[in-house]
C-alpha cells in the first residue's frame, strides 16, 4: 500500500486512525511492520503510538490543536520571553548556549535552528564582537559627543580649520588570512613566507575624503610623529588644520610640544593637537581606514619588507584618489558624529 502523507489530514482523522492502528497492533496481533503496510504509514509512527499508549493509556492518542500559539510564542509568556531577551544582550552567546538559556528558564527544550529563528525574530545576527577596554571611561565618552566635539567642530567653522583624525596602525606578514570555502576537512593552504617583518603606517582623514599618510619601518616615536605633523603643514596649503588623535606616548611627548613651540606662527598657530578619551578607539573615523588597508593586505603575500611596504603605499595612494570611499567611513555607526 502507498504511504500516505497524515499530516494532510485533519486532527480528528489523524486521531481516528492512531486508534485504528494501535487497535490492530494490541488487539488484532499484526506486528509493527504488518500495520505500516496495512495502513500506509511508516513503522517508526506505529512504534511511536504503540508505544504513547504504553505509557499514557489510550487517551495520548487524542487530536491536539497544531501550530504555534496565537501570539506566535513557544517560550510561555511575553515576560518570559523579554527576560531571556535581556540575558542575552551584553555578553557573548551562541545557538547551544541560548537553548541551554531557554531550557534553565522556561523548562522548554528547542533545537539549533529553533533558537536560530527566536534569535532572528528578537532582531540579532550573529557578528563580531568588538573589544572594548575596562579602562574606557563613559562619563568622558559621553562628554566628548555632547560637549567637546560639538565645541571643536563650531571654532573650526569660525577659524575655517579643517578637521583630520589621526591613527597609527601596524602590519606584519605572519597576519590572519582571513578565511577562504575549501572542501569540508580539507584545510586550504596560502603559500607565504616563512620570515617574519612588517611595518607600520600614520595617516590622517578628513570628512570630505581627505588622506595623507606616511609608512615607515620601524616604531613609532616623537621623532616619527614630528616628520608626519611636517608632512601635513605642508599640503594643508596654509589652512589650520585640528589633529584629532588618541593619548600615543609619541602625541603627546616633550619633543612634539618643543617642535611646534619653536617657531608657533609657522607651526602652533596652524596646527593644533586635540586628543580622543582614554581607550576609545571606536571614536576616531580613522579606524575605519586601518580595517580597510588590514583586508587589501590579506589578500597579497609580501615575500619581503619593501614589498610589504610598496604594497601598503599602493593601496594608500588608490584611496587618495577615491574621496568617495574615505567619505563613507564616516558612515560606520560609531562615527556617524564626525560626518557632518
Amino acid at each position: 500500500m502507498k504511504r500516505m502523507d497524515a499530516r494532510r489530514l485533519s486532527p480528528d482523522a489523524q486521531e481516528d486512525l492512531r486508534r485504528r492502528v494501535v487497535y490492530a497492533v494490541r488487539e488484532d496481533g499484526m506486528s509493527e511492520a504488518q500495520a505500516a503496510r496495512t495502513f500506509g504509514v511508516c513503522r517508526q509512527s506505529v512504534a511511536a503510538w504503540t508505544g504513547r499508549v504504553e505509557s499514557g493509556g489510550v487517551r495520548a492518542l487524542a487530536a491536539w490543536k497544531r501550530g504555534p500559539k496565537p501570539d506566535g510564542r513557544k517560550l510561555g509568556d511575553a515576560a518570559a520571553e523579554r527576560g531571556i531577551v535581556r540575558s542575552i544582550r551584553g555578553a557573548l552567546w551562541s545557538r547551544a548556549a541560548v537553548v541551554a538559556l531557554i531550557r534553565k528558564r522556561t523548562g522548554r527544550t528547542v533545537s539549533l535552528s529553533t533558537a536560530g529563528r527566536y534569535l532572528k525574530r528578537w532582531g540579532m545576527t550573529p557578528q563580531k564582537p568588538m573589544r572594548r577596554a575596562y579602562e574606557r571611561d563613559p562619563a568622558a565618552v559621553a562628554a566628548w559627543l555632547r560637549e567637546q566635539y560639538p565645541a571643536i567642530r563650531g571654532r573650526a567653522k569660525e577659524e575655517n580649520a579643517l578637521i583630520l583624525w589621526g591613527d597609527e596602525m601596524g602590519l606584519r606578514s605572519d597576519d590572519p588570512v582571513g578565511r577562504s570555502y575549501a572542501p569540508r576537512g580539507k584545510t586550504p593552504v596560502v603559500p607565504a613566507t616563512g620570515k617574519r617583518f612588517g611595518c607600520n603606517m600614520i595617516s590622517a582623514i578628513g570628512n570630505l575624503g581627505q588622506l595623507w599618510f606616511m609608512v615607515f619601518a620601524g616604531r613609532l616615536d616623537a621623532k616619527v610623529f614630528i616628520e608626519f605633523l611636517a608632512r601635513l603643514l605642508r599640503v594643508g596649503r596654509g589652512r589650520k588644520l585640528f589633529l584629532i588623535v588618541d593619548s600615543h606616548p609619541a602625541h603627546k611627548a616633550a619633543k612634539v610640544l618643543r617642535w611646534l613651540g619653536e617657531k608657533p606662527d609657522e607651526r602652533a598657530a596652524r596646527l593644533e593637537l586635540l586628543f580622543l578619551p582614554g581607550y576609545s578607539p571606536e571614536l576616531n573615523p580613522d579606524e575605519c581606514l586601518n580595517q580597510d588597508t588590514k583586508q587589501a593586505m590579506r589578500k597579497t603575500r609580501p615575500r619581503y619588507q619593501d614589498q610589504l611596504i610598496g604594497n601598503v603605499r599602493g593601496h594608500l595612494r588608490r584611496r587618495q584618489k577615491q574621496p568617495q570611499v574615505v567619505k563613507r567611513f564616516f558612515q560606520e555607526q560609531h562615527v556617524r558624529y564626525a560626518a557632518a
